[in-house]
């Protein structure tokens, strides 16, 4: 797996600004898929060093809006740690920081209010084995159940424990979650999260065939198997990076502002 920033960069002050560019891209993404929900939800990323300092979205811009500049620092409470022109919304980063604050691998996290995740999250079972996508997260997925809006610090104690040490959690009646090592990790488990629940809101339009548990448990294999053609799709590194580097393309050819 790449790391946050590449290996060239050397000062705390070229990496951020890695990190900038790169998460200004996801938001940009985000938006062109069409997974936003006006001015809310976030997108978190770590910055490396003692402080636990993140960069977040400014409150009031659309993602389609941020750029690199316009990210706001905060530390584990949501709170602004350098002068910006921008304000933030530290309730909405209560699940992100329980998140952070409780794995190491969640350098990446990304929260998203969605109809068909919202839909799904709304469904006794959950997320259906209904398709090869969400067969990618067969056994995988964390359930948090509603406790009204993520707005008390107690909860944040049952959401790492709901999530556990999963790459994924759909929120009950809320939306869904992701995390990742990285921002290109995060932005490929919740863009096939989302393909899934897409798919399944579609199928249930309709009469559905469901694979056997014995095919679902084998499919699951092979998804996760380092020894198939395509691997662990969530978790492979050369996957996870091509796909962003394309996703990096399409930013640049579309929205090239995002660097500013």
């Amino acid at each position: 797996m790449t790391t946050l920033a590449s290996d060239s960069v050397t000062t705390s002050e070229d990496i951020e600004s890695s990190l900038r560019r790169e998460l200004a891209a996801f938001y940009r993404l985000v938006a062109h898929f069409r997974m936003t929900d006006l001015i809310f939800n976030h997108i978190s990323v770590e910055l490396p060093g003692p402080d636990n300092h993140f960069l977040l979205n400014p409150y009031g811009l659309m993602y389609e809006e941020i750029t690199a500049s316009s990210l706001v620092k905060v530390d584990a409470d949501g709170r602004l740690v350098e002068p910006s022109p921008f304000s933030v919304n530290p309730a909405g980063f209560v699940i992100h920081s329980a998140v952070h604050s409780a794995r190491e691998d969640a350098k990446c996290v990304v929260h998203t209010h969605t109809q068909a995740g919202c839909a799904v999250a709304a469904q006794e079972d959950g997320l259906l084995p209904l398709s090869q996508m969400a067969l990618e997260f067969y056994d995988r997925i964390g359930y948090h159940d509603y406790e009204g809006i993520a707005l008390n610090l107690e909860e944040r104690d049952r959401l790492i424990a709901d999530l556990g040490d999963k790459p994924v959690m759909i929120l009950r009646n809320h939306g869904l979650l992701a995390v990742g090592e990285t921002i290109a990790q995060a932005f490929y488990r919740i863009f096939y999260l989302e393909r899934a629940c897409q798919i399944q809101v579609a199928a249930q339009a309709a009469r559905t065939v469901t694979p056997s548990p014995e095919v679902c448990e084998y499919t699951y294999q092979q998804l996760t198997s380092p020894d198939t053609v395509e691997g662990d799709l969530l978790d492979d590194s050369h996957t996870v990076d091509l796909t962003w580097a394309a996703m990096l393309r399409l930013v640049e050819r579309n929205y090239p502002d995002y660097k500013s």
